[in-house]
């Protein structure tokens, strides 16, 4: 239901530009955001879009470089990573909960899409 794409080989510095297409939810009622998992670590938090796209949340790691946003008629939300660096290098999943509720807890969500591996190199 959720499917992530937009992943990749990039340089330190450069940018890239993540999208989950949802399908079978309730798209405009639901909170949506993107967190990441690299090798050995927890899965984290990067951020989340309120159902309008009116707020955004980001972790202090990924703030100022991080732009999270949504397009309720296509159903999409989008992650652009500028200033990429090397501890950004994991696999980023997009998750959706339902209703006007906060998505920063792993443990929230209702769905996942399958992750896309984003690789920074030095």
């Amino acid at each position: 239901q959720l499917q992530a794409s937009g992943g990749g080989l990039v340089q330190t510095g450069g940018s890239l530009r993540l999208s989950c297409a949802a399908s079978g939810l309730t798209f405009r009622s639901s909170v949506m955001a993107w967190f990441r998992q690299a090798p050995g670590k927890e899965r984290e938090f990067v951020a989340a879009i309120s159902w309008s796209g009116s707020s955004t949340t980001y972790a202090d790691s990924v703030k100022g470089r991080f732009t999270m946003s949504r397009d309720n008629a296509k159903n999409t939300v989008y992650l652009q990573m500028n200033s990429l660096k090397p501890e950004d290098t994991a696999v980023y999943y997009c998750a959706a909960r339902r209703g006007p509720y906060s998505l920063v807890a792993a443990t929230a969500a209702d769905y996942w899409g399958q992750g896309t591996q984003v690789t920074v190199s030095s």
